[in-house]
């Protein structure tokens, strides 16, 4: 038995908070029968549930990995008409969701996927994905300040976990470093510079777990292999 939402938003109908407002509102019956209470339980294999008088289906699991350019919102809809993750996928008839968030103005790796309990370990804390991204930043970091990094910095909401970091070039201006984390903080890449002193002038994600963007071009898409699903389900502390 699971909840009634968790269910909708696994078929697809929505994510799970706007399927919470659809039962909230009385829009939602099961076997006939309208359901207004969010710790409803069903069996999804045995129970018939109706959206707004229309029947939910359970939609096919798929899980994509996407290469997300900059200037695009990590979202399913943009109030100011921006453009969104959810315009590269309206070939998939599956309603796929972004996996956790990149910022506007960041690019790289980026999972879509309508698998709620796949996302959901992805995003938790505790099961510590590794991520890594490569930034541009300006300016020549010391060694003691590389050294700050992978230690931890101290952010406003608290210092980070030690973090796996690589400089890997130095022009006149700027510098390219490569830093792998597991937390999940807004914007956390940009603040951690900015805590020993440096402004980010470009940030790409390049890895997620054991996910790459090879082969990928800006904007492009893949689905993920069994066996690349299997890999990350056995992702654990």
């Amino acid at each position: 038995m699971e909840r009634l939402q968790k269910v909708m938003a696994q078929a697809g109908v929505a994510s799970r908070r706007q399927c919470e407002e659809l039962i909230r509102q009385g829009l939602v019956k099961v076997n006939g029968k309208t359901i207004s209470e969010l710790g409803f339980k069903v069996n999804p294999s045995i129970d018939q549930i109706e959206v707004k008088g229309k029947k939910v289906v359970s939609e096919r699991k798929r899980t994509f990995l996407f290469y997300k350019p900059m200037m695009v919102i990590t979202s399913m809809s943009d109030p100011q008409g921006r453009e969104v993750v959810a315009n590269y996928f309206r070939s998939i008839s599956e309603r796929v969701y972004p996996v956790g968030r990149l910022d506007y103005d960041t690019e790289g790796l980026l999972l879509m996927t309508n698998d709620g309990e796949l996302a959901n370990q992805l995003t938790h804390p505790r099961y510590e994905v590794n991520k890594k991204y490569v930034a541009t930043i300006k300016g020549k970091p010391s060694q003691d300040e590389i050294q700050q990094l992978r230690k931890g910095v101290q952010l406003t909401d608290g210092w980070t976990a030690p973090a796996k970091v690589k400089l890997l070039k130095i022009d006149e201006q700027t510098s390219k470093v490569e830093l792998m984390i597991h937390e999940g903080r807004n914007r956390q890449v940009r603040r951690m510079f900015e805590a020993i002193g440096y402004s980010v002038v470009h940030l790409a994600r390049i890895q997620l777990g054991p996910l790459t963007l090879k082969g990928l071009k800006k904007g492009e898409y893949r689905e993920l292999t069994l066996e690349e699903i299997r890999k990350l389900k056995e992702i654990r502390k």
